[in-house]
């Protein structure tokens, strides 16, 4: 692996620096917790704002409380669609540093050294501070691209925050209009593209030993909700054949799903609710609740681990006598990334001596919701701690910022929309 540049290590020093000063914002003492529009989110995107400012952007707030700097086009050129890039800002609760604010503090990083070169491009380059992607406070997720995307669903303004204060009010009562929401969306003709930076919230790269990999699509995702209803009765009394156990048959389902979605790349199954409601030790469980989650890179081979499992279900619930209300709770496609965008990060990659790694995306981004107005890409980069995100522990390394700084550089200096 080539050394990397002395401007890309001082960027990596600067983006884990910034990391920390960000992780200040936080609403509870000890966990880094930052939700949509409270006083620590305002004071991250007036210091995000600084830091953009400082960097040659001119900054502005729009309605949805996306921060947005742009770095404006050499002379003659001003007219130019822009390339876009960001994340977002907001945490999860009891959350890590990187996730989203890399794809912030990455590009501002390096736009801050084209400034100080007074090097300009043929294209605009405004990067997005999005200001709402993980759904905490509100329960809707990806507000900040989706404003910009022209996609915010205006039903989700009624949605109430644990206080009972609407999202409506909240954004009132911040200064933004939620009546003028629809000019934050930016018109498809403005945006030549869209990339986004991201720790990969995953451990393939950490086992391969890589920094960066390009990612090939936004895997869809299906979830259910469902209840199962069996018979409660002693432990003692009812005989194995005769019982109709609810946290038996939810058990049974796992395996199945764990077993269907093993069996290629991509596809994964995950039963992450698991109740037995007032279970007891010496009852036979008369009902359960759980949820599933099936995600995969290619929707075809999602929709039909999903139609096999649902079948399952069915045969699983009759031959134990358990009823079962199966709810669908989401669905999405995928999202693939643009293969022209795909084969410039991966020259990008190449041209600074890395080795190559083309990877999908299973969790949920800001590209997503902006795919619907752009072609998208992903350069996913390294973490620590067994790939661990939206936990305390999520770590990453300053050499992998520099590392990615590097890439990063590389792939704006030599873009082509």
């Amino acid at each position: 692996m080539k050394t990397v540049p002395e401007q890309y290590l001082s960027c990596g020093q600067e983006i884990m620096r910034r990391a920390e000063a960000l992780a200040v914002h936080t609403e509870a003492a000890g966990m880094m917790t930052r939700t949509y529009l409270t006083a620590m989110h305002h004071a991250a995107a007036q210091q995000l704002s600084e830091w953009m400012s400082a960097a040659g952007m001119q900054v502005r707030r729009d309605d949805a409380g996306n921060v947005i700097g742009r770095y404006e086009a050499a002379p003659g050129h001003e007219n130019a669609a822009a390339l876009v890039t960001g994340s977002h800002f907001d945490t999860v609760r009891n959350g890590g540093k990187y996730d989203g604010n890399l794809g912030i503090l990455l590009p501002v990083s390096c736009i801050a050294e084209w400034h100080r070169a007074g090097r300009r491009f043929p294209f605009p380059i405004d990067v997005i501070g999005f200001a709402e992607e993980e759904g905490v406070r509100f329960k809707a997720t990806l507000l900040g691209s989706r404003a910009v995307a022209g996609t915010f669903d205006k039903s989700v303004l009624d949605n109430l925050d644990e206080q009972g204060n609407s999202m409506r009010d909240v954004m009132r009562a911040a200064g933004f209009d939620p009546d003028r929401l629809d000019a934050s969306a930016w018109p498809p003709a403005a945006v030549a593209a869209f990339v986004e930076v991201h720790i990969e919230q995953g451990p393939l790269l950490l086992n391969e030993a890589l920094p960066v990999g390009v990612v090939t699509a936004i895997s869809g995702a299906t979830r259910f909700m469902a209840e199962l209803q069996g018979l409660a009765g002693h432990a003692g009394t009812v005989p194995m054949h005769m019982r109709r156990d609810a946290a038996m048959t939810a058990a049974e389902i796992g395996l199945y799903i764990e077993q269907r979605c093993s069996g290629r790349p991509g596809l994964v199954g995950t039963m992450g609710i698991m109740e037995v409601p007032n279970g007891a030790a010496n009852v036979v469980p008369g009902s359960a609740r759980f949820s599933i989650d099936i995600r995969a890179e290619q929707d075809g081979v999602r929709e039909d681990a999903v139609a096999d499992v649902e079948a399952e279900i069915e045969r699983i619930c009759a031959r134990r006598n358990v009823a079962i209300t199966l709810r669908k709770t989401h669905q999405a496609g995928s999202v693939p990334c643009a293969g022209h965008l795909q084969q410039q990060l991966a020259d990008a990659i190449e041209a600074c001596g890395l080795p190559l790694r083309h990877l999908p995306s299973g969790a949920g981004h800001d590209a997503m919701a902006i795919a619907a107005i752009a072609d998208v890409a992903m350069l996913f980069v390294r973490c620590g701690n067994g790939g661990i995100s939206h936990h305390p522990d999520e770590i990453m390394t300053e050499e992998d910022a520099a590392i990615a700084a590097q890439v990063f550089s590389r792939f704006v200096e030599n873009f082509a929309a």
